[in-house]
């Protein structure tokens, strides 16, 4: 049974409530509780000047059988997003990097078991953790050492 790690953030409205209702609709969608959540962490905005993110990190294990891809997870992220009240899509500058903005929430797949996936629309392990303390934090409270090993330019030093 794959083990999924996803990254929750929040920097509007009523964050721990936000943060709740995000876990309560994965767990809906998983079909099952999280095998491991973080404390909440409250962390600066990244990437831009914004209000305090409140953070969590959290691990699911995926059930065998019920079709659940790391894309189908992605576009299941996507809409509890938007049902959350996200709006918009990514935007980059002129130099190519990413702008960011406040958000009522962000769910970001960190790692899906061990594997390396690579596709148009998906990149996992997530290719920002490592600058990320507002994920690493959460992370490192829940992350299995397997997880930890397969993956050495991340967590090297850590």
């Amino acid at each position: 049974m794959p083990r999924v790690y996803l990254s929750l953030g929040t920097n509007q409205g009523d964050r721990p409530a936000q943060l709740q209702a995000a876990l309560v609709a994965l767990e809906s969608a998983f079909g099952a509780a999280p095998t491991a959540l973080s404390s909440f962490v409250e962390t600066p905005a990244w990437g831009f000047e914004g209000s305090d993110f409140l953070n969590c990190a959290v691990r699911f294990d995926c059930p065998e059988g019920k079709g659940l891809t790391p894309t189908r997870l992605l576009d299941l992220c996507q809409r509890i997003e938007r049902r959350m009240g996200r709006r918009g899509r990514p935007e980059w500058d002129a130099a190519g990097r990413r702008i960011y903005h406040d958000r009522p929430i962000d769910i970001d797949i960190l790692f899906w078991d061990c594997r390396r996936i690579r596709t148009t629309r998906l990149l996992i392990p997530h290719p920002l953790i490592a600058e990320r303390d507002f994920v690493l934090r959460p992370l490192a409270e829940i992350l299995d050492e397997e997880t930890k090993r397969a993956f050495p330019e991340i967590f090297a030093g850590k």
